[in-house]
């Protein structure tokens, strides 16, 4: 899995390029148009939201002894679920409602490499793939938050806590990998089948969304970019490894 991770990090490497040569950038303006404002009302909501958290979490400890203590370790947990809640909405959120406008990119993409016309694959309408992305990222969307609570508490071992944060760092890359991913996918797999194609090529998925996490890292310029490079790259590495399997 650790040679899939590479490679799918790797795969940024002549994204920007590749954008620019095939003229993809003007499928890219009402996606990232999305990703930014996105990001600027989970931002706020997540800003309005943070202490509120905190004090919840500080309550659970009813003794006086180490109260002081609990309470910041509730304060940076309940930050630590703001950011990983927001960082997972603003993913499925953009993800979704990019899928029409990421499709045909990833469809060009695949002509220049391929040097062939995609004929045989399966046609779906800008509906069609709304739909899709919608259904990928609500399941995925599940999934995270599922995995997101006991990933949480084990914060709260001792000696073991502080994995926690990586732990839901490569949680929250595989899916930002597999929404990247699904852009292609649903042009050779059915629902299903792409999901099974996902998990047999998790590190892929990984790789792609850790390039995806720390763009976001990026102050403006991350949330803008995120997209064009993880969605070129994901589309690259994804025909690779479709060519490889077939």
């Amino acid at each position: 899995m650790l040679k899939q991770i590479v490679k799918g990090i790797q795969a940024y490497l002549g994204a920007f390029g590749l954008i620019s040569k095939l003229g993809l950038w003007k499928y890219f303006v009402v996606p990232m148009l999305i990703s930014l404002l996105t990001a600027i009302a989970i931002g706020f909501s997540a800003y309005g939201f943070s202490d509120n958290i905190g004090h919840f979490i500080s309550k659970i400890w009813i003794w006086d002894w180490g109260k002081t203590t609990f309470s910041t370790i509730g304060n940076i947990l309940g930050a630590i679920l703001i950011i990983a809640l927001g960082l997972i909405l603003y993913k499925h959120i953009v993800m979704a409602l990019s899928a029409p406008f990421m499709s045909p990119v990833s469809e060009k993409i695949e002509a220049h490499l391929t040097n062939k016309e995609l004929l045989n694959h399966r046609q779906t309408s800008f509906g069609q793939q709304l739909w899709r992305g919608i259904k990928i990222n609500v399941r995925n969307l599940v999934m995270e938050l599922l995995l997101t609570i006991p990933i949480l508490l084990i914060g709260f071992i001792p000696l073991i806590g502080f994995i926690s944060s990586f732990l839901l760092f490569l949680m929250q890359a595989y899916y930002a990998g597999f929404g990247n991913m699904d852009y292609t996918l649903e042009r050779h797999f059915s629902y299903n089948q792409s999901i099974a194609f996902v998990k047999k090529n998790r590190g892929t998925a990984i790789g792609n969304g850790i390039v995806f996490m720390l763009l976001l890292l990026v102050p403006v310029l991350g949330v803008i970019l995120v997209l064009p490079l993880s969605v070129t790259a994901a589309s690259k590495e994804t025909l690779k490894v479709l060519q490889h399997e077939g």
